[in-house]
């Protein structure tokens, strides 16, 4: 087996976001371990599906562990997983925050941990979280939710990358406006779009090109990356 290759975990990889990242940093010839609950088997033999619920600590080791076996290495983390539950906060249930603290937060904790102790072996590394920009409250929108575990995986983002700073490992987000997805409905996307300065919804594509940008650029780390039209800034 050959480990030159450098190797990229993908959550969240079946559709979406996740699929796009998966296709990016396979034109740049990565290896991927793509992994989500519906994820089917690849005919690529450069990709490594691993079905499961990323919440559960079981999905995260048998990710990294098929990984390494597989593939010798773990390079990259891209932490794409993530559920969005649009709500009055007050009429949000114990289900829903369960469910989002679930996949967004422990989804992020297990296999992040894991992955930057394979790094470490290696000292190098980086992680790439998905998260949001959810830097200001847009009215109308019902983000609490949101804003409770994208905005703690943008601090835990800075926290991790002076963590292991001297260790060779970097840590990034990515913080995305209102992307086209299978999660916005086409008859949405006109509304959705009004939400940014430039005037539409970003696209996966868009968002993917992000994370390859900051896997190449190795001299950042704690970065928050706004890919959201201007959102960010101001409306």
């Amino acid at each position: 087996m050959s480990t030159s290759q450098k190797v990229v975990v993908v959550t969240g990889a079946s559709q979406g976001i996740g699929a796009e990242v998966v296709k990016a940093f396979r034109k740049l010839d990565y290896r991927v371990v793509a992994t989500s609950r519906a994820i089917k088997p690849s005919e690529d033999p450069n990709i490594l599906a691993v079905a499961g619920d990323i919440g559960d600590p079981a999905t995260a080791q048998r990710v990294i562990a098929e990984g390494v076996a597989r593939f010798g290495r773990i390079d990259t983390l891209v932490n794409n997983a993530g559920i969005y539950i649009g709500k009055p906060f007050t009429e949000n249930t114990t289900e829903d925050y369960e469910a989002v603290m679930n996949v967004n937060m422990a989804g992020f904790f297990h296999i992040t941990k894991l992955a930057i102790a394979e790094m470490e072996k290696h000292a190098s590394g980086h992680v790439v979280t998905i998260t949001a920009s959810i830097d200001n409250g847009i009215s109308g929108a019902h983000m609490a939710l949101a804003a409770l575990t994208k905005g703690g995986l943008n601090a835990v983002t800075r926290a991790l990358a002076i963590e292991y700073a001297k260790q060779g490992i970097r840590v990034n987000a990515v913080a995305p406006g209102v992307t086209k997805t299978p999660m916005h409905p086409a008859e949405y996307h006109e509304m959705l779009g009004g939400f940014h300065p430039l005037g539409r919804m970003g696209e996966a594509s868009e968002v993917a090109s992000a994370v390859v940008f900051l896997d190449s650029a190795e001299f950042i780390t704690g970065e928050i990356l706004h890919v959201d039209g201007g959102q960010s800034a101001g409306r």
